[in-house]
């Protein structure tokens, strides 16, 4: 149940001040996103209007207001990986998932992040699937990739 499991994280902070930004993250942990009610009940518990709890979730990248895929896939388009194709391999990882940038496929498997860099530029172009680095990927690459189910994979290993 989604509020018992709120209620948990919220307990941690009782009679503490200044813990918004922790108790946002500690729930979109829990949740992979911050769903709308749960601001409302955080606003709540730490006494602060809602719409600066929301105004703070909305601030920074790192929060989502909606689900995300199980699996985030980010293609990087700095300098070094642009130069290198980058642009290509987004385009192609969009055509395969059938999503834009900033989007999740309709069955929740896969989100779609455009990023500024990844900071190895040595290995552009560049693409992240969760933890899985993939240097010097190419179009093809991509493809195989996505085509591969990752919860078929990570079941194999356990």
């Amino acid at each position: 149940m989604p509020e018992a499991r709120l209620k948990k994280i919220l307990s941690v902070f009782e009679g503490k001040r200044g813990g918004l930004i922790s108790i946002l993250q500690r729930v979109q942990e829990e949740f992979g996103y911050l769903p709308e009610e749960t601001l409302a009940e955080i606003a709540d518990f730490l006494r602060l209007p809602a719409s600066e709890v929301f105004s703070v979730a909305t601030f920074y990248a790192h929060f989502y207001l909606t689900r995300r895929g199980d699996h985030l896939v980010r293609v990087c388009q700095g300098t070094a990986c642009h130069v290198r194709g980058a642009r290509d391999i987004l385009e192609t990882a969009q055509h395969r998932l059938g999503i834009k940038t900033g989007q999740t496929t309709k069955d929740y498997k896969y989100s779609l992040e455009r990023v500024a860099c990844l900071g190895s530029c040595a290995l552009a172009p560049l693409m992240v699937v969760d933890d899985t680095i993939y240097p010097k990927v190419t179009t093809k690459k991509v493809v195989e990739i996505l085509t591969n189910d990752k919860d078929s994979a990570k079941k194999k290993e356990e």
